[in-house]
């Protein structure tokens, strides 16, 4: 059309004239040596076997190192998404240096076995992801996301904080392997002080319901720290589970707690992203509801199919995050508006999806030995089906193929993806084989039947268009999805100015 630019931009362009700071540079190439010794040391993991260790102080277990590749991999990606994303930028120099300083943050704090060292690298993540979330200090609206987010980060540390006196006051031991070795003692109110305070802090940092304000409060970090946000930090919470999986395991009744709080969690991702237009709010709304499922795998038991899930997730958002302008910039007004709705109603689609589900959790079952005997490894591999079910469903309706193609090609697509995942998972839980506990299922019970069928209803609910009809829903789930109120951009110019 005449009279619109083919290129069009939102604010000034970098000045590709000025010389690049040094630190930028220096730092990236130095994230992507560490990804590269990472790899390193994973292959004599693999080929030799062993840990590595300073005694009482740090511990490079299988976890350990795992970690380190995956977090040397986002950050090297963000890095150098970043050299072009802040060119130009007042706080370029900042953030490369708080970015670096936060890879290194997580690098010490899955090392750490001293709980003291553990303890103050959990406080430190949590203070430098939240100068990323207040990087732009010229912009009001950053700095209270800042201060939301650090309340909830220093939050989070003082239940920690709690968690590891209270475990050091009763087993005398100031290492997490000590502690761990310790944990048949543990019992009775003093235990589940530390288990309560040790899962309450590690569901804040993952931004689980109802902690999930900050995360929603963050959208103004920039977009390659939301991408290290969402890949990086919420996982910790899953990290401190399996660190303390020895505590957290003790009562089955509190496992199963962990499991329901999980799959509210869940659900309520689900619901939250329901009601939202913003892109990165719809990805934030995701992870409330990815990291739930993290939890309730952990919940169950099986801590290797909880780092799965937290690296795979990783992989996802960073991707989406760091794609988030792309898909705005592809994105054109409709005048039809979006629905959740769509449950098949063709009686083919309905068994195309349904079967294909079914299909899938068998061939999870086989592949993992999961759900083959009456413990919580069934609850795992319902949820494997129910995953596969809403995803061949949305292929089927989403897809453009003609009918007969969709039919058959989604079984050809998601046959090896389960394939893959079953490799990745079993792929892990060897590499974390050494840990006090990696796969520790619970009684199936009463109980995690109803938190199914319960999770099932709403899922149909939410994807029938149920929740849509009422009015009171919608606003609930408005007012539980806004930031807080002084974090709300109410000025394009003020941003663009930034």
């Amino acid at each position: 059309m005449s009279g619109r630019s083919s290129k069009p931009t939102i604010g000034a362009l970098p000045d590709t004239t000025v010389e690049s700071p040094s630190v930028p540079i220096v730092l990236t190439w130095l994230v992507w040596t560490l990804f590269a010794a990472s790899i390193a040391v994973l292959i004599a993991r693999v080929r030799f076997g062993g840990s590595w260790e300073i005694p009482g102080v740090v511990a490079i277990d299988g976890l350990t190192i795992l970690m380190w590749v995956v977090v040397t991999f986002f950050s090297g990606i963000v890095h150098s998404y970043s050299r072009r994303y802040m060119a130009g930028s007042a706080h370029e120099t900042d953030f490369f240096l708080a970015v670096f300083g936060f890879t290194a943050a997580v690098m010490g704090l899955v090392a750490a076995d001293l709980i003291a060292l553990f303890w103050l690298l959990w406080l430190a993540m949590g203070l430098v992801m939240a100068k990323l979330v207040g990087l732009v200090d010229g912009w009001r609206q950053a700095r209270a996301a800042a201060t939301v987010a650090r309340r909830y980060f220093l939050a989070s540390s003082a239940l920690l904080g709690v968690a590891l006196t209270v475990l050091w006051w009763t087993t005398g031991a100031t290492t997490i392997s000590g502690i761990a070795a310790a944990s048949d003692s543990l019992d009775g109110a003093v235990w589940l002080v530390a288990a309560g305070t040790l899962v309450l802090a590690a569901i804040i940092q993952s931004a689980l319901v109802p902690f999930h304000g900050w995360l929603l409060s963050s959208m103004t970090a920039p977009t390659p720290a939301s991408a290290l946000m969402h890949a990086g930090f919420v996982n910790a919470g899953g990290i401190l589970l399996v660190r303390f999986a020895p505590v957290v395991t003790v009562d089955t009744t509190f496992m199963l707690a962990v499991v329901a709080v999980g799959a509210a969690s869940a659900i309520g991702g689900k619901l939250l992203k329901s009601v939202q237009t913003d892109v990165k709010r719809k990805l934030g709304c995701s992870t409330v509801g990815q990291m739930g499922f993290m939890i309730m795998q952990a919940g169950l038991g099986f801590f290797g199919a909880a780092i799965t899930h937290l690296i795979l997730h990783g992989f996802y958002k960073a991707y989406q995050f760091l794609s988030s302008g792309g898909q705005i910039e592809h994105t054109s007004p409709s005048e039809e508006p979006s629905h959740t709705v769509g449950y098949p109603t063709s009686v083919v689609t309905f068994a195309v999806t349904l079967l294909t589900g079914l299909a899938g959790g068998i061939l999870f079952a086989a592949l993992t030995g999961k759900g083959t005997n009456m413990d919580a490894g069934l609850l795992l591999t319902f949820f494997v089906v129910f995953t596969t079910l809403h995803a061949a469903r949305n292929a089927v309706q989403t897809t453009s193929l003609s009918r007969s193609a969709r039919y058959g090609a989604v079984p050809l697509v998601f046959f090896p993806a389960i394939v893959i995942y079953a490799a990745v998972y079993e792929t892990i839980s060897g590499l974390l084989f050494g840990l006090p506990m990696v796969t520790a299922p619970t009684e199936l019970t009463l109980l995690h039947g109803v938190i199914a069928v319960i999770f099932v209803g709403i899922y149909v609910g939410i994807e029938t268009g149920i929740h849509e009809r009422s009015q009171r829903l919608y606003v609930a789930l408005i007012n539980a999805s806004q930031p807080a109120s002084d974090t709300l951009l109410t000025s394009t110019e003020e941003y663009n100015e930034y």
